[in-house]
């Protein structure tokens, strides 16, 4: 079985509780996840079954969207509200959805964001969000992402409602603790839905309740979305028997343009739709090589 699921992540769950309720369901070993979702978002979070692992690289590298509520007045340690209260102050007079909006025009675009103490990213080889919780410094390092696209959908107060489309690495709860200083009230994160990974979207997500029932009635499969699904960013090269072959053993094929591709990466595919290996180009030998291979995937 090799191959992605795009699951529905729910509420309170870690990306971890689904990588490792799928690996109890379907008895595979080989499952792993592409892109963290904290326990408070829900939404699209693929889940990598087989071969399918080793392509996380590539899906983690594709743009997301997230739909986010933002509690204003609010600032809490691990930016979002399942972290400790840090700062209550007063919403500004006469905020509203004219100024609000103002405010959200200046993060659209290429930023330098300062991820939040607990999160991920490691520091000396360790999670900074481990060596928080155990006392210890932290020192997270600002690093560039760019705001595709964000908007506001409504306003409630204290909480905002807004779409964002960002590149990969970017922190909503970072952009909603930033926004709300930008405002001067501080802000933190209330609610977050991923929406869309690369080209994996949530209206075709299925739920933890959804995967069981097509796993008990043998359909599962009809679910499970190819590999090659999972490079679209990547341009496919059709290739021979004769070239599967030679991949299979790590042998280079031919590249029959004379113009390099406007990509050194590219992913080789059969006929039958099986992604056979990510290839990367070789300028002085014109040849594709093989960097990784798959056996008989999907």
């Amino acid at each position: 079985m090799d191959g992605i699921l795009n699951i529905d992540k729910p509420l309170g769950w870690t990306s971890h509780d689904v990588v490792a309720w799928v690996r109890r369901l379907l008895k595979v070993k080989r499952v792993g996840h592409a892109g963290t979702l904290d326990p408070l978002a829900t939404g699209v979070l693929l889940v990598c079954i087989g071969q399918a692992t080793r392509l996380s690289e590539y899906i983690m590298a594709s743009d997301k969207s997230y739909r986010a509520q933002i509690q204003l007045g609010t600032s809490t340690d691990s930016y979002d509200l399942d972290g400790e209260v840090v700062q209550v102050r007063p919403l500004p007079e006469g905020l509203n959805q004219e100024t609000i909006g103002e405010a959200l025009a200046a993060f659209q675009g290429d930023l330098m964001q300062m991820p939040p103490i607990y999160s991920a990213i490691k520091q000396g080889g360790v999670a900074l969000h481990r060596l928080a919780r155990r006392g210890e410094s932290v020192q997270p390092q600002a690093r560039p992402v760019h705001i595709h696209r964000i908007e506001l959908v409504d306003w409630s107060p204290p909480v905002l409602t807004v779409n964002v489309t960002c590149s990969p690495g970017t922190y909503i709860r970072s952009l909603a603790h930033d926004l709300g200083e930008a405002l001067g009230c501080g802000g933190t994160l209330a609610g977050l839905r991923r929406t869309r990974s690369g080209a994996f979207s949530v209206d075709d997500a299925l739920t933890p309740d959804d995967v069981d029932a097509a796993y008990r009635s043998g359909t599962l499969h009809e679910h499970l979305k190819p590999m090659a699904a999972a490079l679209h960013s990547l341009a496919p090269v059709a290739v021979t028997e004769a070239d599967v072959a030679r991949l299979r053993t790590g042998m280079p094929i031919a590249y029959p343009g004379e113009e390099p591709p406007a990509r050194p990466t590219a992913y080789a595919i059969e006929t039958s739709g099986a992604v056979v290996a990510i290839l990367r180009y070789d300028p002085e030998q014109n040849e594709w090589w093989p960097d990784k291979v798959f056996v008989g995937a999907s």
